[in-house]
């Protein structure tokens, strides 16, 4: 999508989209009709899959887009879906946190055994979401925090625990297949990004100037984002943190946990 070159040191840092990292399709493919996105959980994304052997540090970040609408392919076969499944006859194997692991282990695994790739892939964990009293599109609410968390106020998100736990499975799985001379780290932000509830836009999220960002009198907080974070905020940590492992590994230091 962006490509930045610095002239002084020679490198170039690209950004690429790839919502789920595996391979997706809109065709119409068994009883899932035409305009519905379908994941082929067990293909990583060919459009990525290209640029691979041109790199040397590679990033990967995904999780919260399985929420949104798919349908889920396995060996070929219709194995589940999120916000769609016509047939409630039909037993659904596979829902969209078990979707999210599979999709993990398969990019991950592709990485490591790719003939022409031998550089550093980092998989920054999922990012944690701060919506109080509902979801994003239900009333859920981060407006008024203006401080981390105290290590007694964390309450465990139970969606961010389980999608956590599938990433780092599929991860480790992925590590047990390594063939080629690349290498895979794990950039573990969640639980302590669990704490900065007040890293995101929040009610502020919309540039118009006349935006609500109190609660009204009817006591209804106003929409806002507490999924993404502010820049500058809490991720520019993450910045320190590619770099530190980056280094790391360049320099031979082996002394990961």
């Amino acid at each position: 999508m962006h490509r930045w070159y610095f002239k002084s040191t020679s490198v170039m840092i690209v950004r690429v989209w790839s919502s789920w990292l595996v391979r997706q399709t809109n065709e119409k493919f068994d009883f899932a009709p035409e305009g519905v996105t379908k994941l082929h959980l067990d293909a990583p994304d060919d459009n990525l899959m290209e640029l691979i052997p041109k790199f040397d540090v590679i990033v990967l970040s995904s999780g919260h887009w399985f929420a949104k609408q798919s349908v889920y392919v396995l060996n070929n076969e219709i194995v589940g879906g999120q916000l769609w499944w016509p047939d409630r006859s039909r037993p659904m194997k596979v829902n969209n946190v078990d979707a999210f692991g599979i999709s993990v282990e398969t990019i991950l695994s592709a990485l490591v055994t790719h003939p022409n790739y031998t550089g550093l892939t980092i998989v920054r964990s999922f990012s944690p979401d701060h919506y109080e009293g509902g979801a994003w599109n239900t009333g859920g609410s981060c407006t008024g925090k203006v401080k981390p968390l105290a290590t007694d106020e964390l309450v465990e998100n139970g969606f961010t625990s389980i999608m956590h736990k599938k990433q780092v499975m599929g991860f480790e799985l992925a590590v047990k297949k390594a063939m080629n001379k690349s290498k895979l780290r794990m950039m573990d932000i969640t639980k302590v990004f669990g704490y900065r509830h007040d890293g995101h836009p929040g009610p502020y999220r919309s540039p118009d100037p006349n935006k609500i960002t109190k609660v009204g009198p009817d006591g209804k907080p106003p929409p806002q984002d507490c999924l993404h974070w502010c820049m500058p905020g809490p991720v520019d940590t993450w910045n320190e943190l590619v770099l530190e492992i980056i280094r790391r590994d360049f320099e031979g230091h082996q002394n990961f946990p």
